[in-house]
Formats: structure tokens, sequence, C-alpha cells
């Protein structure tokens, strides 16, 4: 089967990923159009839809919020949907959206440093989530993220080595 990105919603929620420096308030704030995801769509020269919703840092994300992303994936026509998002709380956002995608395939990715900054891990996660939206049947919420690949529940933040990683079965209860 023949799959390219067009196939693939990309829902953008803001998140450092999208965070870039105001030289007037000198604080780093949230472009809510995600012109990052813009930038690398289209230096990859590949054409998606994207769609902006909540546009915040993660830390400042709700259960409503998590609501209004849970209910664009239900209601998009595609099956295969990457979700751009804050690093912080992407594990509690794929956790509420774990069982409630039907046979949707939905891939989370972020960055722990602003595409602005630097964007080479930006860069590196959407692709690999975009690449691991296409490549497989298996639908489901997984994270993508730092070369790694898991179901909802099965990787989180290490925010001491700062880095996404594998969580053990019987560490679970602790995402």
């Amino acid at each position: 089967m023949y799959r390219n990105a067009d196939d693939v919603l990309i829902l953008s929620t803001g998140g450092t990923f999208n965070k870039y420096y105001d030289p007037i308030t000198g604080e780093l704030k949230v472009d809510p159009e995600a012109d990052a995801v813009r930038r690398i769509v289209r230096a990859m020269r590949i054409d998606p839809e994207i769609v902006c919703i909540v546009g915040k840092d993660s830390l400042e994300m709700d259960d409503s919020d998590r609501e209004a992303i849970l209910q664009a994936v239900r209601d998009s026509s595609k099956q295969r949907i990457v979700i751009v998002h804050g690093t912080d709380t992407m594990e509690r956002s794929a956790a509420y959206l774990d069982g409630k995608v039907g046979d949707k395939r939905v891939i989370f990715a972020g960055a722990m440093v602003p595409y602005s900054i630097d964007p080479v891990e930006a860069t590196a996660n959407l692709a690999f989530a975009l690449a691991a939206a296409l490549a497989a049947d298996a639908p489901g919420v997984h994270l993508a993220m730092h070369g790694q690949l898991a179901t909802a529940g099965r990787l989180r933040k290490n925010r001491e080595e700062g880095r996404f990683e594998k969580v053990s079965a019987s560490d679970r209860s602790l995402v």
C-alpha cells in the first residue's frame, strides 16, 4: 500500500516546539500559528493538512484542552494523526486520548528545545512521528520522541537527563 504525508493530519497544540523569543517582553512565547511545524514540512517538501488548536504551553493545558484535542481527532476524516504537543504534559494528554480514538493511529511528538532556538530536535521528532504514522497500521495512541516509539504509558520524560525513556511494566503506574 502506498501512503504519503497527505494521508496525515498534523494537530499543533503549541508547546516548547513552537516557542519563539519575543524581544519586546524578553520571554519565550508559544506561536499559535505553528510556524515551526510549517517550516519543517515545507523543508521536507510535503504538504500535510495542519490544524492549530489550543496554542498553549502544555503546563497550562487542562482536561478541557485535552477534550478539544480528542474532538479534533474524532472529527477528522484522516486515520493517521500527528499531534505536536508540549513535552511536559504529553504523557498526560496521550493517556487522556488512549482508548478513545477508535481505529485511528495517533502519534504525539514534541521538542524539549524550541525549533526557533535549535531546529534539529524538533525536525527529527516531527519527521520520526510522520514516519511512525505512515509506516504501520496499528491504531491507538503512541509517543514518538528521541528515536523511540511507544504506546501511551510506555514512554516518559526524564527531566533529570533531558530525554524521553522507556517505562518498564513495573514503573507504568508512575506515568
